[in-house]
């Protein structure tokens, strides 16, 4: 995977906050809607007290082009309120410092927020060696035969996690990002050029012919 798609490096990260707000944003829809959404709201609300104080239809009304508005805007208030009033400031920068299990669990008790967002803001804000799973991720590692085909992204991440050497999490993740948009789409897979070919059973059984219901949403990479 490295050799088809290089060393991903380290992006300049953002607060945990805003990659939290922006992961949020960008569940079931596509990463071009989910950026323009995050940047609308920012402009509105340079700050998070200002988003604070600025309400929920302001908000609703930022985030429109990610869709689910109606949901979106509520969750992200609750947040924010929920972190003014139990920590006294908008920031969830001390997670980067506590146990990843806290984190996690932490992050997971808010509205909207499963395994695979707690895991994104962790990996990419937090630098911790945590290895999230979306819908690309999932489907290539069912394909590889890594897991079997009926299982979850949730349990997939819970399974892979422990067994993927920490210091490859962060390259493995954005790399397999990088080949289920690129290659291993959920439909009409690539196989015929898939660097990773030799290793895939599925792909060899002719995974070209194969679709999906689910695929062509943002992810966290």
């Amino acid at each position: 995977m490295s050799r088809a798609y290089g060393d991903p490096g380290r992006q300049a990260r953002s607060s945990p906050l805003d990659g939290l707000i922006g992961t949020l944003l960008s569940q079931n829809t596509t990463s071009t809607n989910a950026s323009a959404a995050f940047h609308e709201l920012k402009r509105r609300c340079p700050t998070w007290e200002d988003c604070l104080r600025a309400g929920v239809a302001v908000v609703r009304r930022a985030i429109r082009s990610a869709g689910l508005a109606e949901i979106r805007a509520p969750r992200i208030l609750a947040i924010l309120r929920r972190l003014r009033d139990e920590r006294g400031a908008l920031s969830l920068d001390f997670l980067c410092d506590a146990p990843v299990a806290e984190a996690r669990a932490y992050l997971e008790s808010f509205p909207g927020v499963g395994p695979k967002t707690a895991s994104c803001v962790l990996l990419f804000e937090c630098r911790r060696a945590v290895f999230p799973v979306d819908t690309h991720v999932a489907r290539i590692t069912r394909r590889l035969g890594w897991v079997p085909e009926p299982m979850s992204a949730e349990v997939i991440q819970v399974a892979l996690e422990p067994i993927i050497p920490a210091e490859l999490r962060h390259a493995l993740h954005v790399a397999l990002i990088a080949h289920g948009r690129k290659l291993c789409r959920p439909r009409a897979p690539q196989c015929e050029v898939c660097p990773i070919l030799r290793y895939c059973p599925t792909g060899q059984a002719g995974a070209g012919r194969l679709t999906t219901r689910r695929g062509g949403r943002a992810s966290c990479g």
